[in-house]
């Protein structure tokens, strides 16, 4: 879930700073991105070089560097790039600053201009904590929406035992991944999706195929998933590593195959999304031996295969069901008769007349069509980014 996601450490200047290395390595281990912002105080207590090494970026502390051409740090872009900010240590002197808007130093800038979820870390001593206006900051901070991580009972730095003690970093860690979690927008969907080619057998070395890698369906596994769906992915031969705790892969060959196993999901499924190239043909004989040349040109006889996406479409209940339609001519008219043929919520059609789009690249062009005659046209892009503006679509969709 945290794969790849840009997460902004802020450090303050408590004795709890040092923990703020742990804390990095935390999140560097579950696949972060992870960048630094310390106050000019928290480096009495760790060096940038410390979460610079451990966080393999650059670590910010002031507005300008301090080379012979100074570069400003600009904290606008950090608190963009960021998907969220932990600040962790938060010290009583920077609880009062972020409630209050105080803006002297790149940390409390960065913060100002933070859009993500900002989640901090308290630390500080006993008394200091159930002060007064500590717990009046901790209120204003809350209806903000940030978010509070709950300090710690144990020895504090002054010698006194109570709550005050930061959180330790696997316990920030934690809770941030829980909450983030518990927010996801598909948390409660089930999704079914088809990917990849299909292999016809003709005898057990030769198939009839085609050049689907099951990249498109894939990205679409991949970004359900961090949305926090759990996805059962029937998969075609394919050359892709899927790894995801909330993937399901199920591996097949033939058509009849991955008909079997999409339509023992579909029932179960939210949303289901037929992406796979499935043959529509297979050969109606298959030889138990390898056919030689010199039994001469074989005749294959085929016959047609099930169609995985009418059959959803005519047994459908609640599911938010989405075809694919890849075209060579009257893209538009075809991909809408499809649409309207199987029952579809949605289809999405790509051409091969687009340079870029289609099999076994890394972009792809879409159009959209829903049922309700609505036409999204999309720009060339990774298909990584497409899954995204598919899942977007999806569920807008399901919003309307």
């Amino acid at each position: 879930m945290l794969s790849r996601k840009n997460i902004l450490i802020g450090i303050t200047g408590g004795i709890a700073a040092y923990k703020s290395a742990h804390l990095v390595r935390e999140f560097i281990k579950a696949g972060a991105n992870v960048k630094c912002i310390q106050t000019p105080a928290s480096k009495n207590f760790i060096t940038p070089l410390t979460l610079s090494t451990l966080s393999k970026n650059e670590v910010f502390s002031e507005f300008t560097t301090d080379e012979e051409n100074p570069r400003w740090n600009d904290h606008v872009t950090l608190g963009l790039w960021a998907d969220v900010f932990i600040i962790a240590p938060a010290t009583a002197n920077t609880l009062s600053k972020m409630s209050n808007g105080t803006c002297d130093n790149l940390l409390m800038a960065t913060y100002l201009s933070a859009k993500c979820p900002v989640y901090f870390a308290p630390a500080m001593d006993l008394d200091m904590y159930k002060h007064p206006s500590t717990s009046n900051n901790l209120d204003k901070l809350a209806r903000f929406g940030n978010i509070v991580i709950l300090p710690e009972s144990g020895e504090l730095a002054s010698g006194l035992v109570g709550q005050g003690r930061m959180a330790e970093p696997e316990n920030i860690f934690n809770f941030v991944l829980d909450d983030l979690s518990e927010k996801l927008p598909l948390k409660a969907h089930t999704i079914l999706i088809t990917a990849g080619p299909t292999y016809e057998a003709i005898d057990p070395v030769r198939f009839i195929g085609n050049r689907s890698s099951g990249k498109m369906g894939v990205a679409l596994a991949m970004n359900f998933a961090n949305k926090g769906a759990k996805v059962t992915l029937v998969l075609g031969p394919s050359n892709i590593a899927v790894s995801h705790p909330n993937i399901s892969v199920l591996n097949v060959e033939s058509a009849k195959e991955m008909h079997a196993a999409a339509m023992h999901s579909f029932e179960d499924c939210s949303i289901a999304i037929a992406a796979a190239a499935v043959a529509d043909y297979t050969p109606k004989i298959v030889s138990d031996r390898k056919i030689k040349k010199e039994e001469g040109t074989p005749l294959i006889e085929l016959t047609r295969t099930k169609d995985i996406l009418a059959e959803m479409g005519e047994n459908r209940k609640n599911q938010f069901l989405v075809g694919f339609a890849l075209e060579t001519h009257n893209e538009l008219d075809n991909a809408d008769s499809k649409l309207k043929r199987k029952n579809l919520n949605m289809i999405v059609l790509n051409s091969l007349q687009d340079k870029g789009a289609g099999f076994q690249g890394d972009t792809n062009k879409i159009t959209i069509l829903t049922k309700d005659n609505k036409k999204l046209s999309f720009e060339l892009k990774s298909k990584q980014e497409v899954a995204q503006d598919i899942v977007n679509t999806i569920l807008t969709e399901i919003d309307a």
